[in-house]
């Protein structure tokens, strides 16, 4: 099984830019996109469409905001938008598709980096969204959470991890967070299980080179539940063409 996901920074730019004719080689079973930034209705006259695939949205009411996506080439038993907090449901962070005893989530986690408000509601949701994995861990189903959690996690995930202790993405908070989720909390950090090399980054800021310097963060990730854990079989991270200021992550599951 083969999973895709990609912040796309608007996904009518990132059409522009080819991410779909891309997509449509991949051969993906489940492709998840965050910061869609448009509603369903605006999608008309853009090449947003893959043959074969169900796809299924969940739009931001604020235009030009937040929204995440999946694309699916098999029919889900259910769609399941929001996971419960009215705050962050309003603004279109998740989305998961059931086939099975599988889900497969698309995550927009808040950024902080605007500022203290931003940083807030960025907090406000790790607060929230604990005890929703609590309740997914206690069903008798295998998850896999795809999308942009806006944390990079260990040292070994950014380039400039010294610099960057106080600022939103790499907080000490943030990372004990991550700690957690990946210890008691019983997840997985897919990635890690078949890539523990360096330089390994998802998103690079648009100032300074930073691309062309591979000066990035790691804080796109495939996320599985305990029962999925050693199903992972590779990782690959896709910077050939560039679709938005994130690069798709691809991983292969034997499932």
């Amino acid at each position: 099984m083969r999973i895709i996901t990609v912040n796309c920074c608007g996904i009518r730019s990132a059409a522009g830019k080819g991410l779909f004719r891309w997509l449509a080689r991949q051969n993906a079973d489940f492709i998840c996109l965050q910061e869609t930034k448009a509603h369903f209705h605006q999608l008309a006259d853009h090449d947003i469409h893959l043959e074969g695939y169900h796809s299924f949205f969940n739009d931001a009411e604020r235009k030009g905001y937040s929204g995440v996506a999946i694309y699916t080439r098999h029919q889900p038993d259910r769609i399941v938008r929001g996971f419960g907090v009215p705050e962050f449901d309003r603004e279109g962070r998740y989305i998961e598709a059931q086939l099975g005893r599988l889900s497969v989530i698309s995550l927009y986690m808040p950024s902080g980096s605007a500022g203290p408000e931003r940083q807030a509601s960025k907090f406000r949701f790790m607060e929230a969204f604990s005890p929703h994995l609590a309740r997914l861990r206690r069903r008798r189903r295998d998850y896999i959470i795809c999308g942009d959690w806006n944390i990079a996690h260990k040292n070994i995930d950014l380039r400039n991890w010294k610099s960057n202790q106080k600022n939103s993405g790499f907080l000490p908070e943030e990372r004990a967070w991550m700690d957690h989720l990946f210890g008691p909390a019983g997840y997985v950090d897919a990635f890690r299980e078949v890539n523990p090399e360096p330089d390994q980054y998802t998103w690079w800021s648009n100032r300074g080179q930073a691309r062309a310097k591979n000066v990035g963060w790691r804080i796109d990730y495939q996320v599985v539940s305990k029962s999925l854990a050693g199903k992972a079989r590779a990782a690959y991270i896709y910077k050939e063409q560039w679709f938005s200021d994130h690069a798709p992550l691809i991983m292969d599951y034997d499932i």
